[in-house]
């Protein structure tokens, strides 16, 4: 079993910072293939191609958002910063900044 995703001794961690680790390591994977899928969407002349990865990588964001949702059901300061900043108006930083005062409370 690859350990490259642990920082700490894998069998010192109990289940649930396994699990953690687990979705966080998925969670990274699934942006890196949205990131991948944009690029050769970028330089595709097909359209049947570009249509297919535009295809696949709906997919991943789907993949992605439920590896998120997962873990910020698990960390309330996740959640909360989340919850500021997602699906807001306004400028993202100044958002931030009253996610961290949030977070912090």
């Amino acid at each position: 079993m690859p350990t490259d995703q642990y920082h700490e001794p894998p069998g010192e961690l109990g289940e649930d910072g396994r699990t953690f680790a687990r979705v966080i390591a998925s969670l990274q994977e699934e942006a890196e293939a949205i990131g991948w899928y944009e690029q050769r969407m970028a330089l595709e002349m097909n359209e049947e191609a570009r249509r297919i990865m535009e295809h696949a990588q709906r997919e991943e964001f789907l993949h992605f958002s439920m590896d998120l949702e997962f873990l910020a059901r698990r960390k309330d300061k996740w959640r909360v910063a989340l919850q500021k900043i997602l699906f807001t108006e306004g400028d993202i930083v100044e958002r931030a900044e009253q996610a961290e005062d949030a977070v912090e409370d």
